[in-house]
């Protein structure tokens, strides 16, 4: 990549960066409906998505990304917006450009870049060029709004997220991608974390980062993470996990997680080998700012163990990931 690559100067700078939290549980506690497209909220309500990205920024955000989570033309055509790629994306960018540009330091605006939500062939109807060409039309808004860098997030299938990269490479966007490793320690597609520095062998231009995000909680998305630095050690990993386990109490989905517990789970993270740290589904900036603080006041120690996490963290909800993760974690320490 030729250009200057603004989340590379930051994280040679700092360290250790800390991204944002919660898009869709903070926008519910401000009103959007259920099945309602945030997305939608560019143009309609952009003062709350300002508001989102000025509290997440006040809260001590390195990273903030944008609300196009469901930007793509697959996504948007459930909403009756697929022929508003374009202007949805770029409104998002330039919301969260705004917020940036005025915060008195750095803070990179990242591109949020969901799946599409369709298979690829041969499991389903949507080709790869296809994947591409829907990303790319994504990407353009995101890049003509302003953002510095591509964020892939909650991929499942490795070919979709190279798709989204090649079309960050063709538009010439430094790119980092993110798997929700939610099924048995695995993505649905089946994509172990361990392979994660795999998945953009052979494009012409490497992951500024990858990493995970979202999956079942926060002991279960070390496992990942642990995995992925054991795996690659030099690699910038990303983890953004989710606050607790969502639990459903009568209609209201409430996360388990407190900031005291996501204040852990942000030191076993920077032990583990994480670089970028933030927060999905339940993060509130109230969880944000003790992450914050966890960064902030980091004193190294040793790499964790899958029994460092359970003591301090909770249990597995994944058994598999216990099995795999953890005990493949000990055999590499032990080896």
């Amino acid at each position: 990549m030729t250009t200057a690559n603004p989340l590379e100067a930051l994280l040679a700078e700092k360290g250790v960066l800390m991204a944002d939290g919660a898009t869709g549980t903070n926008l519910f506690a401000m009103g959007l409906e259920a099945g309602e497209a945030p997305e939608l909220w560019n143009e309609s309500k952009p003062e709350n998505i300002t508001k989102l990205h000025q509290d997440f920024v006040d809260a001590g955000a390195d990273i903030i990304l944008t609300n196009s989570f469901g930007g793509t033309r697959q996504r948007l055509k459930l909403h009756k917006a697929e022929g508003r790629v374009f202007e949805l994306n770029k409104k998002a960018a330039e919301i969260a450009r705004a917020v940036a540009d005025k915060a008195g330091r750095k803070v990179i605006v990242a591109g949020s870049v969901g799946p599409t939500g369709e298979l690829l062939v041969p499991l389903g109807a949507m080709t790869y060029d296809d994947a591409v060409s829907a990303f790319k039309e994504q990407m353009e808004g995101l890049k003509a709004g302003g953002i510095d860098i591509a964020w892939i997030e909650t991929m499942s299938s490795p070919d979709e997220i190279r798709a989204a990269a090649e079309a960050a490479i063709a538009l010439d966007l430094p790119y980092v991608y993110t798997g929700s490793f939610d099924t048995a320690g695995k993505t649905m597609m089946g994509l172990n974390p361990k392979d994660m520095p795999q998945v953009a062998d052979g494009l012409s231009d490497k992951p500024v980062a990858f990493g995970a995000n979202c999956g079942v909680g926060a002991a279960d998305i070390l496992s990942s993470l642990l995995d992925m630095t054991a795996a690659d050690p030099n690699a910038v990993v990303v983890v953004k996990g989710n606050c607790g386990i969502p639990e459903y109490r009568g209609a209201e989905i409430y996360y388990s997680g407190t900031p005291e517990l996501m204040a852990e789970y942000a030191h076993l993270a920077i032990d583990a080998g994480a670089r970028i740290i933030g927060g999905c589904c339940g993060t509130s900036c109230d969880h944000l700012r003790s992450i914050r603080g966890a960064i902030d006041s980091h004193t190294k120690g040793p790499r964790p163990t899958i029994d460092d996490v359970v003591t301090r963290i909770g249990p597995l909800r994944n058994k598999m990931a216990s099995e795999s993760g953890g005990s493949g974690e000990r055999r590499r320490r032990r080896g």
